[in-house]
């Protein structure tokens, strides 16, 4: 049986293929760095849009990239209108998204815990 979404799971999939084609080519802030868009979530409404991104490069840098990308999103909706069929282009709201920084780092956890040696609890 085929699955079935929502017309905002739709859109917020829409937009984020489109959102990071114009950040790749359109938006030539230097402090926006090499930036992938993880996330799109769409309100019911469809008139805001809440955007994660991940930063390739040093994580002290996504505030910078936050930054410049909310001040580019007026920018950014004027790109979307023509490439979007919506009545209305969703406010933009960058935010960095820490979950693949989080699961590298509790990754590099598990891995050392395997690799160290197992500690018994037998006095014996």
């Amino acid at each position: 049986m085929a699955r079935e979404f929502s017309r905002s799971q739709r859109v917020a999939e829409q937009l984020q293929r489109e959102l990071a084609d114009i950040i790749r080519t359109g938006v030539q802030d230097p402090r926006v760095g090499m930036v992938t868009i993880t996330e799109v979530v769409v309100s019911r409404e469809l008139d805001a849009a809440k955007v994660f991104f991940t930063l390739l490069g040093p994580q002290e840098q996504a505030l910078q990239s936050m930054d410049a990308l909310n001040r580019a999103a007026g920018f950014i909706r004027s790109q979307l209108g023509p490439r979007m069929r919506l009545r209305i282009v969703p406010q933009l709201s960058f935010v960095y998204d820490t979950s693949v920084a989080r699961g590298a780092y509790l990754s590099h956890l598990i891995d050392e815990a395997v690799a160290s040696p197992a500690v018994s609890d037998d006095p014996a």
